[in-house]
């Protein structure tokens, strides 16, 4: 046998996407805060808001607070850690002879991994400020200006990667359309949309109507972005994918369209806010309804089709359970997740804004546990994978020798 080893110790971009996932569990525990306790004057809760709740608030609410902030904490540790991790494990890999084989192939888009996971940490760290800083929401207008100026310098990363890939795929006939046989090809779209939702961010907090706009403006771009990127790459993998079959390693990227479509969404619900509150226009809890009931769907068929992929390519036996190890597997967090984050908006956002449903009824929170269960289900292959990649050391076949 030779040495043990773990399967993070052989590199790949693809785990900043354990950062990315870590990261979107900050955000499920956020909504916990974000529709439960009260935030008068706010679009969203700080840490006055929940002190509050935590004083006047009965054992239950009190308990759920203790645990959202418990999450928060922990989970937010996990993505700042992981992005570090990845960053200095990044500077090494890239003088490797792996990087240059990764950037001579269709999967030299895993790059696009690192303004993602920025991205993400960046949102992370507003929420963590926002629950654990006193008097933060004071001089929250003075944040917005810095923080669309880092939005914008990693979206500037995330385009000039984009613009590498292209120009030399274009240019060269570098791209294999054979070995497309999956929805890699998202993942530059979903960098630019989370870049666009932290550029959003401003339009649904800020009462500055100049930053409101600028954020607007600059978030549609990349929102624009996103959406030309994901469908050519829908397209293009879709036709691979029926001539080919998929490829069992990549048949996570299957269900990528799922975290895409949470991000897009609350990107568009930020810019309707900012536009109803600033400039007048129409912002009803029916629209909003329709809207988001639109957007559920599309990712319950999408989960499905890539559910049903991989159970016919028998990957959770392999590559969740079994000996083999991917960091591609990190790809199947984000949609718990953003499946999660995404039904404590459509019930909150559209069917109580809409008169469907009475705020914390019997339905209310029924539909509420299908959002924790979805999320609890997610930690626990958070945890399963981080034991398989980062875990104790196992002992691997030796390779014999020619």
């Amino acid at each position: 046998m030779a040495a043990p080893a773990r399967p993070a110790d052989s590199y790949a971009p693809l785990y900043f996407l354990a950062s990315v996932g870590a990261g979107g569990l900050t955000v499920s525990f956020f909504m916990w805060l974000m529709f439960w306790i009260p935030h008068p004057g706010r679009t969203v809760p700080v840490f006055e808001d929940i002190a509050a709740a935590f004083a006047t608030g009965g054992p239950l609410v009190q308990g759920m607070i203790v645990l959202a902030l418990a999450g928060i904490a922990v989970t937010g540790a996990m993505n700042l850690r992981a992005l570090g991790w990845n960053l200095a494990r990044l500077a090494a890999w890239r003088h490797g002879e792996g990087h240059a084989r990764l950037r001579a192939s269709n999967a030299e888009t895993q790059l696009l991994a690192l303004p993602l996971a920025l991205a993400m940490s960046v949102n992370v760290s507003f929420i963590l400020g926002l629950v654990f800083v006193p008097g933060l929401w004071g001089v929250v207008e003075y944040l917005f200006p810095p923080a669309m100026l880092a939005f914008l310098a990693i979206g500037t990363l995330a385009l000039r990667q984009i613009g590498a890939f292209l120009g030399r795929v274009l240019t060269t006939r570098g791209f294999n359309c054979t070995a497309n046989n999956s929805f890699a090809q998202v993942l530059p779209a979903f960098a630019l949309a989370m870049t666009g939702v932290g550029l959003s961010a401003p339009a649904a907090m800020s009462a500055n109507t100049a930053v409101v706009g600028a954020s607007v403006v600059l978030s549609s771009f990349f929102l624009v972005g996103a959406i030309l990127i994901a469908a050519a790459a829908l397209v293009l993998g879709l036709r691979s994918l029926m001539e080919n079959g998929a490829s069992i390693e990549t048949a996570p990227t299957l269900t990528i369209f799922v975290p895409l479509l949470t991000v897009l969404g609350i990107l568009m619900l930020r810019q309707t806010h900012g536009l109803s509150t600033h400039f007048d226009v129409a912002d009803g809890g029916a629209e909003r309804l329709v809207f988001l009931s639109r957007m559920l769907s599309a990712q319950v068929l999408f989960l499905l089709f890539g559910a049903a992929v991989m159970a016919r390519l028998g990957y959770a036996s392999r590559f969740l359970f079994g000996g083999e190890a991917s960091a591609g597997s990190y790809a199947l967090v984000c949609p718990g997740v953003a499946l999660s984050v995404m039904v404590h908006f459509w019930l909150n956002k559209g069917l109580v804004d809409a008169g469907v449903v009475a705020k914390f009824s019997a339905a209310y929170w029924t539909v509420s546990a299908v959002a924790v269960a979805i999320q609890i289900a997610t930690i626990g292959l958070v945890v399963l994978l981080n034991r398989k990649h980062f875990g104790r050391p196992r002992p691997v076949p030796a390779v014999p020798a020619a």
